[in-house]
């Protein structure tokens, strides 16, 4: 006859040891998400700049919050600096994922797109450029992005556009919209692509806000309604400084609920001054 064994009992003593291995291998996971976690926010606050460039009757502001998630790590980011023959460059991106990988990501699109604008001769070719040079990195992740060129006298503005959500704009007179441009697939999908170019110049007094789409997208905000949100909320307060509708705009999304990084860059401009008829 087969008899069938008992199973021991585990004794206090297999208990404890077991429980000691366990929690032993969760601080260690812990510890090791925790430093993927540091290097994220270190490599971020490196790649985001620290001040923007001003100019007389133009001046700018920008805000970066965290995915929902509490890990302040993830691939948007915002630029803004001052080009070789004195226009003021501006950016806003957004790379897949939210890890330390997308982080670096975000460090190398921003730094090739400032040496390609330093030489090219439109935001299309700074996007065509950094296409490339994406594409021969061989890497699985791909960005979204906008860029601007402003002529800080004339008030002239060039952009280009990577599969990013529109910018919105609003004057002091009343009227804003939302410009969704022609643009391209996003950074790192496909190879010899186009970039169309659209001029406009901000002649009035008003303000042009860049985006991602952590700002205007939540759980229940389809994107469409949330560029409408902002379109509102920028109309409302166009007379704010670049600082406070920053603020805004950021705050706002956060009431949101928004489940993914939010960044926002704002350019505050006042009416070109009356051309000296001699």
């Amino acid at each position: 006859m087969n008899r069938r064994r008992t199973p021991r009992s585990a004794s206090a003593e297999d208990v404890l040891n077991t429980l000691q291995h366990l929690t032993a291998r969760a601080r260690q996971e812990v510890g090791l998400h925790q430093a993927r976690v540091e290097l994220a926010q270190a490599l971020q606050r490196k790649m985001l700049p620290a001040t923007l460039p001003v100019f007389p009757g133009l001046r700018t502001a920008a805000r970066y919050a965290p995915a929902r998630d509490g890990l302040d790590i993830g691939g948007d980011w915002y630029d803004g600096f001052l080009l070789p023959g004195g226009a003021l460059a501006l950016a806003v991106g957004d790379v897949q994922g939210h890890d330390v990988e997308a982080a670096a990501f975000m460090g190398q699109i921003r730094i090739a797109m400032r040496a390609f604008a330093s030489t090219a001769k439109d935001p299309g070719e700074v996007m065509t450029r950094t296409n490339d040079l994406i594409l021969s990195m061989d890497s699985a992740l791909f960005a979204t992005c906008s860029f601007f060129r402003i002529d800080p006298v004339s008030r002239e503005v060039e952009s280009a556009r990577a599969g990013h959500v529109a910018c919105v704009w609003a004057t002091a007179d009343g009227r804003s919209g939302i410009t969704a441009d022609a643009g391209g697939l996003p950074l790192g999908i496909a190879p010899r692509q186009h970039y169309p170019v659209t001029r406009r110049t901000l002649a009035e007094d008003g303000a042009l806000v860049l985006l991602t789409d952590g700002v205007i997208e939540g759980p229940s905000l389809p994107i469409g309604d949330g560029l409408e949100r902002v379109r509102g909320l920028l109309s409302s307060h166009v007379g704010d400084t670049a600082e406070e509708l920053a603020d805004r705009l950021l705050e706002a999304a956060v009431c949101t609920g928004h489940e993914d990084d939010a960044a926002v860059l704002v350019l505050r401009h006042e009416a070109l001054p009356p051309r000296d008829p001699s």
